[in-house]
């Protein structure tokens, strides 16, 4: 027998179908009410927990917030249970913190599916907890570690994103991967080359992974929004820039490698300004605008542009880079943009290799 599950809910039916589906796998536990699930929370920690949401006394809803309160069930993984299939249901059970839901009438494979990933999603968080803590212990008596377990961080740090965005699937690996070839074609012409020093480009492809670290603070609910952002949802949106600078300057404020540093917090705050100075969040414009985050614009955009989304289809390549050229001068850098329009093959070449991997 496996892990262990507590099921809340005040229909007794609901408990007994979960109950069948389950026990083959797992360790049941069950509460018809909020109050009982307390009582046995004081005694277990399951691994996870299906949250009925319409119960009398405490709701679905009430019963999450009171687990968030305490140290030691905040962390359990949440899957709330519903017959309301609407999308104003599931933004506020994301919003208030559920991993996921399930509808009822329970479809066995997609309950257990479900309740798969949610649980090996959180086992995936406390080993990256653990082993971050492991390492910057590791950091303080192993100085020649430094550069390996930095990396390892930022990857961590970048699969937890990943984790919670699901519109955007590889979208770090990507938009890494194109900022590290816009470096190469850059560091080849001569205008461009000056600036783009060797110790600059290799800190930057390094810093590329960091560049959307701020949407941790993100609610999911707008994470995950298939449709157009509200005014105050896309403000909240936009907030990502400045926390990803304020999380790595927090996160990393005892790395020696301040230029590091400097250079993965000017590309999460600024990948978003234009060079025309209508982006955000401080409204820099042409070369006020560090390179770094110039040159993660191009391949921030270029890959959203090419790459199916939940709101959208790929755009063909020819399209991406005619918008590229478009927005040259306004949106983008224009001697940038002049470099990677020239080395075009490059990035359909490695777009290609991406489609293929998927």
């Amino acid at each position: 027998m496996g892990n262990t599950v507590l099921i809340i809910d005040d229909d007794v039916t609901n408990i007994k179908t979960a109950q069948d589906i389950l026990q083959d796998e797992y360790k049941v536990a069950t509460a018809t009410s909020g109050k009982v699930a307390f009582k046995i929370l004081e005694k277990m920690t399951p691994d996870l927990i299906l949250l009925d949401i319409n119960m009398p006394e405490m709701d679905g809803f009430e019963v999450l917030e009171e687990l968030k309160k305490k140290k030691e069930t905040r962390k359990i993984p949440v899957i709330f249970l519903t017959a309301e299939q609407s999308a104003e249901v599931e933004n506020r059970a994301l919003a208030a913190g559920a991993k996921d839901f399930v509808a009822k009438p329970f479809n066995p494979s997609v309950l257990k599916n479900r309740m798969k990933n949610s649980i090996e999603m959180q086992m995936y968080q406390r080993h990256l907890e653990n082993m971050v803590a492991a390492q910057t212990e590791a950091i303080m008596k192993h100085e020649n570690q430094i550069n390996r377990i930095q990396q390892e961080m930022i990857n961590a740090m970048a699969n937890i994103i990943e984790s919670r965005d699901g519109s955007t699937g590889e979208h770090v690996k990507r938009t890494s991967r194109y900022v590290a070839l816009l470096v190469e074609v850059l560091q080849k012409d001569d205008y461009v080359k000056r600036e783009l020093t060797e110790y600059y480009a290799e800190l930057l492809c390094r810093a590329a992974y960091m560049h959307d670290i701020g949407k941790i603070k993100v609610d999911d609910a707008i994470l995950r929004k298939p449709g157009r952002f509200t005014e105050e949802e896309y403000a909240k949106m936009k907030a990502h820039a400045p926390a990803g600078g304020e999380i790595i300057r927090m996160t990393m404020k005892k790395i020696e490698d301040r230029d590091y540093v400097d250079i993965a917090c000017d590309v999460a705050t600024h990948h978003h300004e234009r060079w025309d100075g209508k982006g955000y969040p401080e409204g820099l414009s042409g070369e006020e605008i560090p390179l770094g985050a110039r040159i993660m614009a191009l391949a921030d955009v270029f890959d959203a542009l090419t790459s199916v989304r939940c709101y959208k289809e790929a755009m063909d390549v020819e399209r991406a880079f005619s918008i590229i050229e478009e927005e040259a001068g306004k949106q983008f850098d224009p001697d940038l943009a002049r470099v990677m329009l020239a080395n075009k093959d490059v990035f359909r070449n490695q777009l290609e290799e991406f489609v293929t991997e998927e």
